[in-house]
């Protein structure tokens, strides 16, 4: 804004020079020139084909900015009409109408191009498709998917190219930097800017088809240019420049945009630039104007006004507290123009929503009360009404008295004649039942006979007339056919010829002439068939008997001799047997007919007597109505005067029952009228709670709502004064349902709850704990409830799914970005499509059902989303707070120790809930019948009973809550008694949480967490003491929390956990104060030396001095300035005892402190002593076992460990356990296989997991931060594959990584392998791993001291390494393989040792000096160390029992390996790691304190540089120099050094004046900032030396220093150029320290003859003089001085090396001379050669020379010191 404001002042200035003054004052203030103006002309009808009917583009200035909105406002529903799922609603405010004004003069320029900068939904994106849409061009953009990718885009590119410069259509090729996928996009963007063509983009035919398809419009726009290739290809470039637009939409925020800009000139050089500057005031209030001005709102105009003015002024309020919660919190919050419009349109419709409810509960309720008024009206007309109904009642009584009487005459009459009509009918009966019974028998006996006469038809059916014919015409037919013949003769009782004995049978002769004449007679078959069975007698079955029983008399002979006719014989037969039934049957039947003659004469008397009785009937019926008629008549009155006495009492009881509720709903129908009134603030302020509060913590949204409601009161806003926004948008009820879904009920999580329930965005939780995401599972369980990742394989389809189907969908555990798929959905940019809406997903359409809901969860704790995410989504922040947990933690003690307890309350809370909902409904029920009620109420009965109903469950459910209140006391009261439990399971967690600020790597989920909580209630001891058990779990929690995370915590920071963990739990029992705390960890730092009163003596530090004063604030301490002051002689001895804390405290305060308060004094006196004062106080307030180091037992680990949870070892310098995992494996038994990651190990990794998984192996993952693609999959692969062998476990071991998946890390079990600090902690960790077994393995004596002995040099060469240079030179990465290989080593040395010779020490020492660990060993002062300890250590002194290692460790005697183990206890041991841990602590605290002085790190790096470049020294003049050193002799050797000095100093001058200036520049805006420059920029700001000073400088502590140095160096080689050679020299101020001793050499040796360079060699000797003694320079050699002795203190007056002075880090040592000879001495006993380096860093690089120092001790012991000489202590 301030470079517009500027080029607004100049340009006015500038057009009075160039254009004269008359021009100028025509200028208008802010001209405007759009070419879109002009309206298109009207076809006639009469034009030509080729006739322009498009609007004429004339560049002309804008009438004004009123005219111009109208104008947009007019394409602007084009647009919507044309564009498909576009539709735009936007407010033309000035801003907006300026910055479309410009984009689109861009992109109607022909290769104009956009860089529209501003953050997300701002309207860059808008802005660019309507000015596209005006300017007739089509806009694109790509469709990302998860696969998109460069070959994509180059086929997305194709398009555009062939629209451009093949169709040569205007295009606008839109690209935000959300679809920057890969980087290398942007490399072909560039060249699209840059160069208008992308190489490579059309294979040669395409090319080749394209360009002749552009012969013909070539020819048309340049006749004379031939089409050769050549010509088509410019003339295709230049249509593609001409038509094709990129609109590049960048977000300022975060490093990307600046980064990319420097990486892509072209993207800043190729477009012209459009800053979206935050909207404006006046913006906001147009905006919310638009969106509200047609909106109905029941309030006065000028408070509408006032509410479309605050809205702004929230969003605003809203922007200031982002950037006040970042400064405090570090956390990162936005608000963008797009969360202002959704906090517009959830005001609407939150608005609408109360209003409508309120609405209805008013209208219910006024009409509820006008029914009441009805009623009590109503009871007066009844009692009326019902006098008059009583008077009729009694007349109608005697009418209905007298019909009776005559009813009762004509039914004794009616009843006499149906008595005689009864006997005639029984004596019918009597008759009817005889005849069945005759009936049944003769037709079971028939039955009998049925299958015979069955099988003789059926055999007749066979029998044709032609057979018959055949038979007739026999001449001689066979016997039995005439046999058979006679008997059918016989049957149908024809005439047979007279009985003669037949001469070929014994039978009777047949008449066979008879039988033809039978067969002959017309119906002979007929009248087989109709035979009358019953004309069958005795007498004719006697005749047939003899045929019948002649022996060939039946079916099978007859068909054999008669075939056709057999059928006869079978019939015949029949018949006789027919007889044999029919004869008993036939006396039956006789009888029948008698019988049923006697039954119609008893039947006609019955028809006359029941005429007679019908007739009496009709009589009686004609009475009895007129009887019905008078009594229905009688009924009704009495019905009538019962239901009016009825509606009487109903009337009273209804009026009675609801006189309470009429009290209540007066009231409330009064309270409605105001609540409508005070609405719009309540809605204001809930919606600015939905809309901005979520990503902020309790406090800063309590703060947040304070000052909305002092806006609104200025305002003049009605709001309510107690608006509880969570009580205004859900009901109790609701918030019980979500606490028993898993919603923890602090006050945090229940606002939580209403955002993502409520808020008009999807939400996006921030979970680090996951309680977010178990609510939702819980709340969504029943809807089909879908889980997926962004990187699942079917995330699309998961998606798409619920989409589609209308399921909610849970997109867990994201990063800081999302996928752009998700970019429609999340705007909610819905299409409608008929009936239904449509969403874009990635490039394709999906159907939106009801139903479908999105949640998305991250478990980062302090994610950094971009104000893009921020406006998509609502974003909550559902991080655990201490108290909520705390309530948790509760819960889950409860219902271990006091189930039943918790399940009641459980219950009591289900209860409730139900009950509260039931009244509720029962209350809105009452309304709803009362309001729909037609007509009178006293008519409706129901009602009546809902209401009985309503008061009988509204005592009930009052009681119940009576009951549940008090017993909610009851259980509260017994729950509160466990609350120390949860509250120290509280303060646990939230320690663990802080811990993973100072390491990335320490994660523990609470789930992990709860495990631990869980198993602490379990195997702690139990007691029957409420108050013991309390306290046994609160011991047993604290400490398995506390082993639990101290085993995954680097070393260097165990002991910070458990400082910081006993300070925690003494702060929470108020044993320590919050000054306390403070004073501890910071001291005096904040105060300045020179504003407190001056220190009264000169041996305290200034640091110590401000350190008492601080602690001076506290009341302990109040006078402790003035004692010291008094009696500084005690304190300065107290202060140099080597352990401070050990002895007795001046001043009396070692009776009157206790262990914290002398922590707090030693640390303000001796900060180095702070931490073995801490491990006392530790042992004192938790107990000694919190102060021992936690040493790793992999047994136990592997025991509480899971086939589903990975263990995971953070490696450090030699803490690789590789080997300690082989070795357990293999003591378990288990095959274990390792692989390394890197590039390409996934394929492998993969498949040993898929092997081991299945087979019950294990894996070992080494270095898994080279392999971080493939841990998402790892974990997945680990928790998800369906069946893993018991057996399995996954090991995996890396470094640190920030990118390291947090989601693995919260899943592991983490570990570090590191060697313990300290010689107790590190000897017991070696003998973890030794066995009794290993003990044992030999007799010979040495064996068990050597082991110790290689135990306690491991365990020294590691500790070493904690102190830096004074430790290792290099720091080496020692570990257990070294350790193991050297035991391997002594015991096969042990085995082949003669006894007589005894150890070989010999070869002991060089295999432990040279070989096992000096392998490792590369610096030659290393060596000599290693080779001193080999030396000193392994010997035969060491069986002796006077050997110690150094005093006070001593190799014990011991039989066992408990017994090692037990000694090892006992030693005792410090380190000083103070000030590291007190710093780390500071850093992890909330930061309390706003920002500060408001000066930003430009400004500031600009002073700093404007102060540096006045103090930095002139150039050297190269002739000047040259001139100086010909005089002082420039073949001298030491001058040829010191040019060469000169030289590489005037290079770091030249490179820190030119960046200086450059960065002035940068900084100004004057020329563009580089990386170089931005490095330097950031490293003077933190006071650290920039990258490239660096590289051609000397190393520095800060930038100070280096820039001290800086100038003593130079003067050093100003005053020897300019003044002659020093007669000191300060060997710190050199380049090459190294050269200088080496042209000296060559001095000394030219002034000797015969001398040789290479057989002179330097020696020296430490004079007693300081530089300031020194005033002329010596014969021969130099002076130096400026050396510093580390690790040993100098004895002035003898010359020697003694022991250093305690608190004395480094001693500075009086003048050296250095000189050479050329006669070599030998090693002697009496001195030290000590190594001189640079800096305190000891490598080769800084290494220089040996001096030789004197001693009275063996030169071993400064060996073994470490003791050096430094030029630079910095």
């Amino acid at each position: 804004m301030a470079d517009k404001d500027w080029f607004e002042k100049n340009i006015k200035p500038v057009a009075e020079e160039e254009c004269g003054l008359a021009a100028a004052t025509d200028m208008a203030m802010e001209p405007y020139f759009v070419d879109f103006l002009r309206e298109a002309p009207e076809p006639t009808g009469e034009e030509g084909e080729d006739a322009d009917l498009d609007a004429p583009k004339i560049y002309e200035p804008i009438v004004s900015l009123e005219s111009l909105a109208d104008k947009l406002n007019m394409y602007m529903e084009q647009y919507n009409e044309t564009v498909r799922g576009g539709k735009m609603d936007l407010v033309f405010f000035k801003d907006a109408m300026t910055n479309l004004v410009k984009i689109s003069r861009v992109i109607r320029t022909p290769r104009g191009h956009a860089l529209l900068v501003g953050v997300g939904g701002s309207g860059k994106q808008s802005l660019t498709r309507l000015a596209s849409f005006i300017a007739t061009y089509k806009t694109f953009q790509i469709t990302l998917s998860r696969s998109y990718n460069v070959s994509n885009l180059m086929e997305d590119l194709k398009g555009l190219y062939r629209m451009a410069g093949q169709q040569g259509k205007g295009i606008t090729f839109l690209f935000t930097d959300q679809e920057i996928k890969d980087e290398a996009f942007l490399e072909y963007m560039n060249n699209i800017l840059s160069s208008g063509e992308v190489s490579g983009l059309f294979a040669r035919d395409e090319m080749d088809e394209i360009l002749n398809e552009l012969i013909g419009p070539m020819k048309k726009d340049f006749p004379r240019r031939p089409p050769s290739n050549e010509n088509l290809y410019e003339y295709y470039l230049s249509r593609c420049r001409q038509n094709l637009h990129l609109c590049l939409c960048f977000s300022p925020v975060g490093e990307k945009f600046r980064s990319r800009s420097l990486k892509f000139p072209g993207l800043i050089s190729g477009c012209t630039m459009n800053w979206f500057q935050r909207w404006p005031k006046d913006a906001l209030i147009a905006v919310s104007n638009h969106f509200l001005s047609s909106y109905n709102i029941v309030a006065t105009p000028a408070v509408k006004t006032a509410v479309v003015n605050t809205m702004g002024i929230f969003q605003d309020l809203v922007a200031e507290q982002c950037i006040e919660y970042f400064q405090r919190y570090r956390r990162q919050t936005y608000v963008t123009p797009k969360s202002y419009l959704s906090f517009i349109a959830g005001y609407k419709d939150i608005y609408s929503q109360k209003r409508g409810e309120i609405g209805i509960l008013a209208e219910r309720m006024n009409t509820g009360l006008k029914k009441l008024v009805e009623a009590s009206e109503s009871v007066n007309e009844l009692s009326k009404q019902l006098a008059v109904k009583e008077k009729e009642l009694a007349v109608a009584s005697k009418k209905a008295d007298g019909v009776l009487a005559e009813v009762t005459v004509s039914a004794q009459a009616a009843e006499k004649v149906k008595a005689q009509v009864q006997v005639v009918k029984d004596k019918a009966q009597a008759i009817v039942d005889a005849i069945n019974a005759d009936k049944v028998v003769a037709e079971a006996k028939l039955e009998a006979a049925r299958p015979a006469l069955e099988e003789a038809e059926a055999a007749l059916q066979t029998i044709k007339p032609a057979h018959i014919a055949t038979v007739r015409k026999l001449a001689k037919p066979p016997h039995l056919i005439m046999r058979i013949m006679d008997c059918v003769l016989l049957l149908f009782q024809k005439r047979v010829n007279t009985v003669q004995m037949d001469p070929e049978r014994p039978c009777v002769q047949p008449s066979w002439s008879e039988a033809l004449k039978l067969m002959s007679s017309g119906g002979f078959l007929q009248g087989l068939m109709n035979f009358p069975k019953d004309t069958i007698n005795g007498e004719t079955v006697e005749l047939l008997a003899p045929y019948l029983s002649m022996e060939d008399y039946n079916m099978e002979s007859a068909k054999k001799v008669c075939g056709d006719v057999a059928g006869l014989a079978s019939w015949t037969k029949a018949m006789s047997f027919f007889y044999s039934i029919n004869k008993e049957v036939l006396p039956l039947k006789a009888n029948l007919a008698v019988q049923e003659a006697k039954l119609s004469v008893a039947m006609s008397d019955l028809n006359q007597a029941q005429a007679q009785l019908d007739d009496k009937n009709r009589e009686l019926a004609a009475v009895m109505a007129m009887y019905d008629a008078a009594m229905a008549e009688k009924q009704a009155l009495v019905e009538d005067a019962e239901a009016c006495r009825r509606k009487m009492t109903n009337a009273t009881a209804l009026i009675e029952g609801l006189g309470g509720e009429r009290v209540r709903w007066t009231a409330a129908s009064k309270g409605f009228e105001s609540q409508i009134q005070r609405l719009v603030g309540d809605v204001l302020l809930s919606t600015g709670f939905l809309s901005y509060c979520g990503p902020f913590n309790q406090e800063f949204r309590t703060l947040l709502s304070k000052t909305w409601k002092k806006e609104m009161m200025n305002a003049k806003i009605p709001f309510s004064d107690d608006l509880d926004v969570v009580k205004l948008l859900v009901d109790n009820a609701t918030i019980s349902e979500w606490n028993l879904e898993g919603l923890p009920n602090d006050d945090l999580s229940i606002q939580n709850g209403l955002i993502v329930t409520k808020a008009s965005r999807y939400p996006l939780l921030i979970d680090p704990q996951g309680q977010g995401k178990i609510w939702i599972k819980n709340r969504e369980a029943k809807k089909e409830l879908q889980l997926t990742s962004l990187n699942h394989k079917y995330f699309r389809s998961h998606l798409e799914d619920a989409l589609s189907l209308g399921r909610p969908l849970i997109i867990e555990d994201v990063g800081e970005e999302l996928d752009p798929a998700l970019d429609n959905v999340l705007e909610k940019n819905f299409i409608k499509s008929g009936s239904t809406f449509k969403v874009k997903v990635g490039d394709k359409e999906v159907d939106i059902m009801k139903g479908f809901m999105l949640y998305i969860t991250t478990k980062l704790g302090n994610p950094r989303y971009t104000p893009e995410i921020s406006a998509r989504t609502s974003i909550v922040d559902f991080t655990v707070t201490m108290k909520g947990l705390e309530d948790q933690l509760l819960g889950v003690v409860i219902l271990t120790e006091k189930q039943e307890l918790e399940q009641e309350r459980t219950h009591l809370l289900e209860e409730v809930t139900a009950n509260k909902r039931k009244m509720q409904e029962l209350e809105d029920n009452l309304l709803y019948r009362l309001t729909s009620t037609e007509g009178s109420l006293v008519e409706d009965e129901s009602l009546i009973e809902v209401l009985s109903t309503t008061k009988r469950t509204a005592e009930e459910v009052s009681e119940k809550l009576k009951i549940a209140a008090e017993t909610e006391i009851k259980i509260n009261t017994a729950r509160e008694e466990f609350r120390p439990v949860a509250n120290r399971g509280s303060i646990m967690y939230f320690l663990i949480v802080e811990m993973s600020i100072v390491n990335v790597m320490y994660q523990t989920s609470l789930r992990q967490f709860l495990q631990l909580f869980d198993n602490s209630m379990s195997r702690s001891q139990k007691s029957p003491i409420t108050a013991k058990r309390i306290h046994n779990i609160i011991e047993y929690l604290t400490f398995e929390v506390f082993a639990y995370t101290a085993r995954g915590l680097f070393e260097a920071d165990k002991f910070l956990f458990t400082i910081l963990m006993t300070l925690k739990i003494e702060m929470n029992q108020n044993r320590i104060s919050h000054s306390e705390f403070q004073c501890f960890i910071k001291g005096g730092a904040a105060l300045d030396l020179n504003a407190v009163e001056p220190k009264p003596k000169k041996w305290i530090l200034d640091m110590t001095w401000l350190n008492l004063v601080e602690l001076s604030k506290l009341t302990q301490f109040s006078q402790i300035c003035a004692q010291v002051g008094r009696n500084d002689k005690n304190w300065k001895a107290w202060f140099d005892e080597d352990a401070p804390e050990e002895v007795a405290i001046p001043d009396g305060y070692s009776t009157t402190l206790d262990s914290w308060r002398k922590l707090l004094l030693i640390r303000a006196w001796c900060p180095d002593r702070a931490i073995p004062m801490a491990r006392k106080y530790i042992s004192e307030a938790l107990g000694p076992r919190f102060a021992e180091a936690v040493i790793l037992n992999m047994e136990e680990m592997h025991k509480e460990s899971t086939k589903r949870a990975p263990l995971i070892c953070f490696l450090t310098m030699g803490s690789d356990p590789t080997e300690n995992i082989m070795l357990l494996a293999k003591k378990l038994n288990i095959q274990c296989s390792a692989i390394s990651m890197g590039q390409g190990q996934d394929v492998h990794a993969r498949r040993l997991l898929q092997v081991s998984m299945a087979e019950g192996k294990w894996v070992l993952l080494q270095n898994c931060h080279l392999g971080l693609d493939f841990m998402d999959e790892l974990l997945d692969t680990v928790t998800t594959t369906e069946s893993v062998h018991d057996a399995f476990r996954c090991w995996l071991t890396s470094e640190e990584n920030q990118k390291f998946p947090i989601n693995l890390l919260q899943s592991c079990i983490k570990f570090t392998n590191e060697p313990p600090q300290g010689v107790k902690a590190g000897l017991k960790r070696t003998y973890a791993l030794v066995t009794q077994e290993q003990l044992e393995y030999s007799n010979l004596p040495q064996w068990k001291p050597m082991l110790y002995g290689v135990a306690f040099l491991h365990t020294t060469v590691q500790e070493r390494r904690k102190f830096g240079p004074i430790g290792w030179n290099i720091p080496y990465e020692f570990n257990q393989s070294d350790f193991t290989a050297t035991v391997q080593f002594v015991q096969n040395h042990l085995d082949d040792v003669d006894p007589k010779k005894g150890v070989s020490w010999t070869t002991v020492r060089y295999m432990i000096g040279e070989v096992q660990y000096g392998g490792r060993v590369t610096d030659d002062y290393d060596k000599r160390l290693l080779n001193t300890y080999a030396r000193v250590w392994f010997s035969e002194a060491m069986f002796a029992d006077t050997f110690a290692f150094y005093t006070g460790y001593k190799i014990p005697k011991c039989k066992n390996l408990t017994e090692y183990v037990g000694y090892i206890e006992n030693i005792t041991y410090s380190t000083n790691t103070a000030n590291r841990m007190l710093e780390t602590i500071v850093n992890i605290q909330p930061k309390d304190a706003g920002g500060g002085g408001g000066e930003t790190r430009e400004s500031v790096v600009y002073k700093l540089a404007d102060d540096m470049l006045e103090k930095l020294p002139q150039d050297y003049i190269a002739h000047e120099v040259r001139e100086r050193l010909r005089k002082m002799g420039h073949l001298q050797p030491i001058n040829i050094f010191l040019r060469q000095e000169i030289d590489r100093m005037q290079r770091v001058i030249t490179r820190v004046r030119l960046d200086l200036k450059d960065l002035k520049l940068a900084i100004d805006g004057t020329i563009i900032m580089s990386e170089n420059l931005r490095d330097a920029l950031d490293n003077m700001f933190d006071a650290r030396v920039p990258t490239s000073w660096k590289k051609i400088s000397w190393e520095s502590a800060t930038l100070g220093f280096w820039f001290t140095d800086l100038l003593d160096r130079n003067q050093q080689f100003h005053t020897w150029l300019f003044e002659g050679r020093p007669t000191t020299f300060w060997m710190t101020g050199f380049f090459n320290p190294t050269g200088f001793l080496t042209a000296m050499r060559q001095e000394i040796t030219r002034a000797h003859k015969g001398w040789a360079l290479d057989s002179v060699i330097l020696d020296n000797e430490v004079t007693k003089m300081m530089k300031e003694d020194v005033h002329s320079p010596p014969n021969e050699g130099v002076y130096i001085y400026g050396l510093y002795l580390d690790g040993a203190g100098w004895d002035r007056r003898n010359a020697r090396l003694i022991e250093p002075t305690p608190k004395v880090l480094y001693t500075p040592i009086p003048v050296v001379h250095v000189f050479a000879t050329n006669v070599e001495k030998g090693p002697s006993q009496t001195i030290y050669m000590c190594p001189v380096y640079k800096k305190p860093k000891r490598t080769d690089l800084t290494y220089i020379f040996p001096l030789q120092l004197k001693t009275n001790k063996n030169p071993d012991h400064w060996t073994l010191r470490g003791v050096a000489l430094l030029c630079d202590t910095k």
